[in-house]
């Protein structure tokens, strides 16, 4: 559905997208992450025939961005950052107003302003003016614009910036139905967002992709187990401190007293999982464990490792 080529990007002496290459198939939902000034908005602008590139080449749905942009605009549907909404026409009518721009007309027009406003929940303000719409509405209005086409390809930059808890739940659910039926790039700052919507992350950093693989993969590239945490009563904690670095993959302990209790938080080695024998060790010792757990790395995790690998 998407395919770019050493897509590239400059403003004058600045390069904001460098050499960009990546793939993303039919059907897809693929979380589009890095850091503010990554080049991520760019790319998306680009893709969505916003901007010209600087050299490279993108492809949608066999269509040059740059060479058949008409072609390729109308599989698009694009939300940007920023939703550019008339605040002087009530919801149904920008959205017939934007279905006739995008050569949706007749009752195909009707039929698909209705589909959008059920599919975005937006039945109960289809009568009020745009400009007096909260901030979740106005987000659900340009998501039903960039939908009302029936575009193959939808680009959404930041589509939950702005909402409630509730409301991010309700457009993480609609995001995963359009997935069923739509090909989608998703930009967010909300990580645990990109873990239960996407099947694929790419990561981008300095203008360049430094990472595209599922999260699972990219998380257990990073580390294929965290880190154990264990809370017991010992008699002895510096003994108890030298016997666990004595445990096999345990590569450093740091103890921190609570009372009588004590939490030895255990730096593993890569693929290690020590609870078993950290399990035995305060069985034998006869410990009173209160807590025997292992860390989950997260794609939080993942994401800094990536994009401030220093710290």
């Amino acid at each position: 559905m998407i395919k770019v080529e050493n897509l590239t990007k400059r403003y004058g002496r600045v390069t904001a997208v460098s050499d960009v290459s990546f793939e993303v198939g039919k059907g897809e939902i693929v979380g589009f992450l890095g850091p503010n000034g990554a080049g991520k908005s760019t790319t998306m602008r680009m893709l969505a025939c916003y901007l010209p590139p600087t050299a490279g080449r993108a492809e949608v749905a066999g269509y040059d961005v740059f060479k058949d942009s008409l072609k390729a605009r109308e599989r698009i549907g694009y939300l940007p950052e920023s939703v550019p909404l008339y605040n002087d026409m009530r919801v149904t009518e920008y959205l017939k107003y934007r279905a006739a721009l995008k050569g949706v007309r007749g009752r195909r027009m009707k039929e698909r302003v209705g589909d959008v406003m059920d599919l975005c929940a937006l039945r109960d303000v289809e009568h009020k003016l745009v400009g007096n719409l909260s901030k979740g509405y106005r987000q659900r209005v340009g998501l039903a614009d960039a939908m009302v086409h029936e575009p193959d390809l939808l680009i959404l930059d930041e589509p939950t910036i702005g909402l409630d808890p509730n409301q991010i739940r309700q457009v993480r659910e609609l995001i995963i139905n359009l997935g069923r039926h739509h090909t989608i790039l998703i930009s967010t700052h909300i990580l645990p967002e990109v873990e239960l919507t996407c099947s694929r992350v790419l990561i981008m950093n300095r203008g360049r992709i430094e990472a595209s693989d599922a999260p699972e993969n990219l998380r257990a590239r990073l580390r294929a187990t965290g880190d154990v945490r264990l809370e017991a009563r010992v008699p002895d904690a510096a003994r108890a401190r030298a016997a666990l670095l004595e445990v096999a993959g345990v590569r450093g302990v740091n103890a921190v007293e609570d009372g009588e209790w004590h939490h030895f938080d255990l730096a593993t080695e890569s693929g290690a999982d020590p609870r078993e024998a950290v399990w035995q060790l305060a069985t034998r010792e006869n410990w009173a464990v209160r807590e025997l757990t292992r860390d989950r790395v997260t794609l939080e995790d993942v994401f800094a490792d990536i994009t401030h690998p220093d710290e």
